[in-house]
């Protein structure tokens, strides 16, 4: 059985894809059983080729999902959730930003849980950004945590564990990456915040600015809000008596 599948939402990213796809099958590879689901989210490059290519090379087990128009990053993790075989998921982004070293060190910590749902949440406490981005970052993170109180002060960072049935059960909704611990915290679920390693973009760049970072997740952040509200999440205790 598949422990991990390790979800890459990907866009224009050749030249970062193939060596990161490298730096997780070293990581893992003697540790954990793993696969790669990558989903190529409307790239005009050679990402999905590149991934393959390196994949083949390592023998690596990797699943290539292609959507021919861009949908975003969180419709792109949904998909690569959906047709994953792994009891957990770990998500990384896709630039070679995070650190797939850091993996290990959050299976860990998720194996020492005893509860069924929860989120191994990344914490970029020593940002490679420019001054600007880490700026924008900073408000964004301000304001959601002002609204949301999740305890997690890197909302944004892209490397994240937690069991797939756990992320099945979560509304789905655009931008619905940026509040996986808010959500996963209205199931009752445990969140642990995980201090990991960042890295400077190397090929290409951001796809994100100030605009997606904080005033686009308002409308979002205020339907999570009315979410946690209006959620019940009972304790269920299960009696059954065996037939004569």
């Amino acid at each position: 059985m598949t422990k991990l599948s390790v979800v890459l939402p990907a866009k224009n990213e050749e030249g970062n894809i193939g060596p990161l796809i490298e730096e997780i099958h070293n990581a893992l590879n003697t540790n954990v059983t793993f696969e790669v689901i990558l989903t190529d989210d409307g790239s005009t490059d050679n990402t999905g080729k590149e991934a393959i290519d390196t994949a083949s090379r390592l023998g690596c087990a990797l699943t290539l999902l292609h959507h021919p128009q861009s949908c975003g990053q969180s419709t792109a993790v949904h998909s690569a959730v959906r047709h994953a075989k792994g009891e957990w998921i770990a998500t990384l982004d896709a630039d070679g930003q995070n650190d797939p070293a850091d993996l290990l060190g959050m299976i860990e910590q998720a194996e020492q849980l005893s509860v069924e749902h929860f989120c191994i949440a990344g914490f970029r406490n020593k940002r490679k950004d420019t001054a600007w981005v880490h700026f924008q970052s900073r408000i964004a993170n301000a304001v959601r945590q002002f609204f949301l109180a999740d305890g997690v002060p890197d909302s944004g960072c892209g490397l994240k564990v937690f069991p797939r049935q756990t992320f099945l059960l979560l509304p789905y909704f655009d931008h619905m990456h940026r509040f996986l611990p808010a959500l996963i915290r209205r199931m009752n679920g445990e969140i642990v915040v995980y201090p990991v390693n960042h890295r400077e973009r190397t090929v290409g760049v951001s796809k994100y600015n100030v605009w997606n970072r904080l005033w686009v997740g308002i409308v979002d952040m205020f339907g999570v809000m009315w979410l946690r509200k209006r959620t019940k999440w009972p304790t269920i205790e299960i009696k059954h008596t065996d037939k004569e």
